[in-house]
């Protein structure tokens, strides 16, 4: 069966803190797929059979029935797909979850919750009927957008957060942390305390994020790669600087990275997966 995606920016005010909504129904590529963290979070709403998450080596795999809110991590995620899946999401901004969490975002790092234990038993089963009642998926995104727009409210330290979060991705991570505040009229322990507070992660953290995210989206898996030469335009200290870093995201080195890609494009060509998600070695 193919893979069904659909996706749209919301309204505003969400489009401040949502990079998109989605719709996602079909048999995943692989049974197993790697999210390496990345300057956004997720939310899941599941309408198919439950998903399995493993959040890191020392954290043993939990299964997910109703959907998961993954807010901004330091390590990637192993996801483990049923036969066929059918769920509705939300990609967050890194600061975009804080609005609709009951608890400090960084209660929430590296450790995926269930929809349910951020927003209640019947309010999520109530949300759940409503979405596999709808007649097609643009129905649904609509009706998750009005969630949203109903649990939306003032969050505290937001505007400092976003503000200087989008300078960090508007340089890709390259800006020193020290001159965020000074510019935001702020201390970096006060910047970094909101940071905790909403993303979950420091500034410092969130910049090299950014900065290898955008390297990795950089290399063409389909052609020669100058590793030395990527490092340096990205600003890392040398090869071994960002092979390590490299390492410590994705949990692979930049080559074995390129070898799972080109699996990827070999075997899914064209596939809407294809991209961040990595098939799991």
């Amino acid at each position: 069966m193919r893979v069904e995606y659909v996706s749209r920016v919301p309204r505003p005010p969400l489009d401040g803190l949502i990079d998109d909504l989605y719709y996602l129904e079909g048999t995943p590529p692989y049974a197993r797929l790697t999210l390496p963290p990345a300057p956004s979070a997720l939310l899941i709403v599941n309408l198919g059979a439950p998903f399995r998450i493993r959040a890191g080596t020392d954290i043993e795999t939990a299964e997910y029935a109703d959907g998961c809110v993954v807010t901004m991590r330091t390590r990637a995620l192993d996801f483990g797909y049923p036969l066929r899946s059918r769920s509705v999401g939300v990609h967050f901004k890194p600061w975009g979850p804080a609005p609709f969490l009951p608890m400090p975002a960084a209660e929430l790092c590296d450790r995926p919750v269930t929809v349910e234990q951020v927003w209640g038993r019947r309010a999520v089963a109530e949300l759940r009927d409503r979405l596999a009642t709808a007649d097609e998926p643009h129905e649904m995104l609509t009706l998750l957008e009005e969630e949203l727009m109903r649990r939306l409210g003032e969050t505290a330290g937001l505007g400092l957060v976003r503000h200087t979060s989008s300078v960090l991705a508007a340089t890709s991570g390259a800006v020193a942390i020290g001159d965020l505040g000074a510019a935001a009229g702020v201390s970096s322990t006060h910047l970094a305390q909101r940071f905790k507070q909403l993303i979950g992660i420091t500034p410092k953290r969130l910049a090299r994020t950014y900065r290898l995210t955008a390297t990795v989206f950089a290399i063409n898996p389909a052609g020669p790669t100058d590793w030395g030469d990527l490092a340096g335009r990205a600003g890392y200290y040398d090869q071994a600087h960002f092979g390590h870093e490299f390492r410590e995201f994705t949990g692979l080195t930049p080559t074995r990275y390129v070898e799972v890609r080109q699996r990827f494009l070999r075997e899914h060509p064209g596939h809407v997966l294809d991209g961040w998600p990595l098939p799991a070695d």
